[in-house]
Protein backbone atom coordinates (compact mmCIF):
# COMPACT_ATOMS: atom_id res chain seq x y z
CA UNK A 1 0.00 0.00 0.00
CA UNK A 2 1.51 3.04 -1.32
CA UNK A 3 1.35 5.93 1.68
CA UNK A 4 2.68 9.78 1.56
CA UNK A 5 2.79 11.37 4.81
CA UNK A 6 3.38 15.01 5.04
CA UNK A 7 5.06 17.22 7.75
CA UNK A 8 6.55 20.32 8.07
CA UNK A 9 4.05 22.94 8.17
CA UNK A 10 3.44 25.58 10.57
CA UNK A 11 3.03 29.53 11.24
CA UNK A 12 5.85 31.53 9.47
CA UNK A 13 6.17 35.37 9.28
CA UNK A 14 6.84 36.58 6.00
CA UNK A 15 10.59 36.50 4.60
CA UNK A 16 10.93 33.08 6.53
CA UNK A 17 11.26 29.46 5.04
CA UNK A 18 10.10 25.85 5.52
CA UNK A 19 11.18 22.80 4.92
CA UNK A 20 8.37 20.22 3.97
CA UNK A 21 8.77 16.54 4.36
CA UNK A 22 7.10 14.13 2.29
CA UNK A 23 7.92 10.58 3.91
CA UNK A 24 6.85 7.71 1.75
CA UNK A 25 6.02 3.97 2.74
CA UNK A 26 5.09 1.21 1.00
CA UNK A 27 7.22 2.11 -2.20
CA UNK A 28 10.30 3.64 -3.16
CA UNK A 29 10.18 7.63 -4.09
CA UNK A 30 13.26 6.91 -6.64
CA UNK A 31 11.01 4.77 -8.53
CA UNK A 32 8.19 7.71 -8.96
CA UNK A 33 7.43 11.10 -9.90
CA UNK A 34 7.06 12.97 -7.03
CA UNK A 35 5.03 16.18 -6.98
CA UNK A 36 3.82 19.17 -4.74
CA UNK A 37 1.04 20.79 -4.54
CA UNK A 38 -1.26 23.44 -2.89
CA UNK A 39 -4.80 24.49 -2.30
CA UNK A 40 -5.96 27.90 -0.46
CA UNK A 41 -9.22 28.41 0.85
CA UNK A 42 -11.82 29.51 -2.23
CA UNK A 43 -8.72 28.46 -5.06
CA UNK A 44 -8.27 25.82 -7.28
CA UNK A 45 -5.28 23.07 -6.55
CA UNK A 46 -1.91 23.85 -7.94
CA UNK A 47 0.92 22.24 -8.63
CA UNK A 48 4.10 24.24 -6.93
CA UNK A 49 6.93 21.77 -7.76
CA UNK A 50 7.82 18.22 -8.98
CA UNK A 51 10.75 15.92 -9.17
CA UNK A 52 11.16 13.52 -11.93
CA UNK A 53 11.69 9.70 -11.39
CA UNK A 54 13.84 9.37 -14.45
CA UNK A 55 16.71 11.47 -14.70
CA UNK A 56 16.30 13.67 -11.27
CA UNK A 57 14.68 16.88 -13.55
CA UNK A 58 13.06 19.35 -10.81
CA UNK A 59 10.14 21.86 -12.35
CA UNK A 60 8.26 24.55 -10.50
CA UNK A 61 5.66 26.82 -10.49
CA UNK A 62 6.41 30.47 -11.70
CA UNK A 63 5.09 31.77 -8.59
CA UNK A 64 7.50 29.73 -7.04
CA UNK A 65 11.12 30.16 -9.01
CA UNK A 66 13.95 31.10 -7.15
CA UNK A 67 12.36 30.39 -3.78
CA UNK A 68 11.65 26.79 -3.77
CA UNK A 69 13.99 23.52 -4.19
CA UNK A 70 12.98 20.12 -4.76
CA UNK A 71 15.09 17.39 -3.57
CA UNK A 72 14.76 13.67 -2.63
CA UNK A 73 16.36 11.93 0.02
CA UNK A 74 16.71 7.99 -1.08
CA UNK A 75 17.87 6.76 2.28
CA UNK A 76 15.16 8.63 4.64
CA UNK A 77 12.69 7.30 1.10
CA UNK A 78 11.41 11.42 1.45
CA UNK A 79 11.51 14.24 -0.68
CA UNK A 80 11.62 17.38 0.71
CA UNK A 81 10.29 21.20 -0.47
CA UNK A 82 12.66 23.84 0.88
CA UNK A 83 10.85 27.20 0.57
CA UNK A 84 12.08 30.62 1.58
CA UNK A 85 11.31 34.31 1.33
CA UNK A 86 7.74 32.91 2.23
CA UNK A 87 4.96 35.22 1.48
CA UNK A 88 1.26 35.81 2.45
CA UNK A 89 -0.25 34.19 -0.63
CA UNK A 90 1.94 31.08 0.10
CA UNK A 91 -0.70 30.39 2.69
CA UNK A 92 -2.03 26.95 1.99
CA UNK A 93 -2.23 23.01 2.79
CA UNK A 94 0.65 21.80 1.07
CA UNK A 95 0.12 18.04 -0.46
CA UNK A 96 2.88 15.29 -1.94
CA UNK A 97 1.64 12.75 -4.53
CA UNK A 98 3.44 10.45 -6.35
CA UNK A 99 2.85 9.36 -10.17
CA UNK A 100 4.32 7.24 -12.58
CA UNK A 101 7.13 9.04 -14.60
CA UNK A 102 5.76 11.23 -16.84
CA UNK A 103 3.49 12.78 -14.15
CA UNK A 104 5.81 15.74 -14.00
CA UNK A 105 5.34 16.49 -17.37
CA UNK A 106 2.48 14.83 -18.78
CA UNK A 107 -1.40 15.68 -17.60
CA UNK A 108 -1.83 11.74 -19.39
CA UNK A 109 0.08 10.59 -16.96
CA UNK A 110 -1.96 11.52 -13.27
CA UNK A 111 -0.86 11.26 -9.95
CA UNK A 112 -1.96 8.51 -8.17
CA UNK A 113 -1.71 8.57 -4.62
CA UNK A 114 -1.71 11.83 -2.20
CA UNK A 115 -0.77 12.65 1.78
CA UNK A 116 -3.12 13.93 3.94
CA UNK A 117 -1.66 17.49 3.33
CA UNK A 118 -0.04 20.28 6.05
CA UNK A 119 -0.90 23.55 6.59
CA UNK A 120 1.33 26.39 5.88
CA UNK A 121 0.67 29.61 7.04
CA UNK A 122 2.41 32.57 6.28
CA UNK A 123 1.49 35.64 8.30
CA UNK A 124 2.82 38.44 10.59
Amino acid sequence: QLQLVESGGGLVQPGGSLRLSCAASGFTVDDYDIGWFRQAPGKEREEVSCISSSDDDTYYADSGKDRLTISRDSAKNTVFLQMNSLKPEDTAVYYCAAGSTGSCIYTSVPFHSWGQGTQVTVSS
